[in-house]
């Protein structure tokens, strides 16, 4: 099976508002928690191409250094807009299944992703790693590429469910604990530091901030 990732990136100034960190931490905690997603998915095995949907540079440049086909999103107005734009893109592509990631789950490792693809179904199906908090979406697995619409703007965990009744799909709930680690609030950076996920990473990431 040929899968393509997709990772719909915000410019990193206007990102993560809710860390209440200064601009410029922002920015670079920013920087390095899409270089390590990047950096994990280009050492699965599972995931052929990897699409970005951004109009910031800074996160072009990152993903020229593992290959990535960069995608201009002129409007940036919301994540489903920017993966609206990938499925354009790939509609004609000889992909089998899309795989859809934020930027801001850094912890998750090749396992994961080996993992999650385990739970997977041979035909017309989805799968969904919720964020811990169960408020939004994380991982999203989609087969064929565009078999559903996204709705991550609209409680999205539970928007996404409620396609599975619609489509007929065949569907699965998967809880992944590291995938489904976001960083949005100070309270999600306590939370991954404390446990120490991604050790190297954590130190990284307390270095930034501090």
């Amino acid at each position: 099976m040929k899968t393509v990732s997709i990772i719909p990136v915000k410019s990193f100034i206007k990102a993560k508002t809710r860390l209440s960190l200064s601009t410029e931490k922002t920015v670079e905690l920013c920087k390095l928690m899409l270089g390590e997603v990047l950096d994990t998915i280009s050492s699965s095995t599972r995931i052929d191409s990897t699409i970005i949907v951004s109009q910031d540079e800074s996160a072009f440049n990152i993903g020229k250094k593992f290959n990535v086909i960069e995608i201009f999103d002129e409007l940036e107005s919301g994540v489903n807009n920017a993966i609206s734009i990938a499925d354009k893109y790939i509609s004609n592509s000889d992909f089998d299944a899309s795989i859809i990631f934020p930027q801001d789950i850094p912890f998750f490792n090749c396992d994961d992703i080996e993992n999650l693809f385990s739970f997977y179904q041979k035909d017309k199906s989805v799968s969904i790693v919720p964020s811990r908090h169960f408020n939004g979406t994380n991982a999203l697995i989609r087969k064929p590429t565009t078999l559903i619409e996204t709705h991550y703007d609209e409680g999205t965990y539970k928007s996404h469910l409620r396609q599975n009744n619609i489509n007929e799909i065949n569907f699965s709930l998967v809880l992944i604990q590291r995938l489904m680690l976001d960083i949005d609030t100070p309270n999600d950076l306590q939370y991954a530091v404390r446990h120490n996920v991604k050790p190297e990473l954590c130190r990284k990431i307390l270095d930034l901030i501090d």
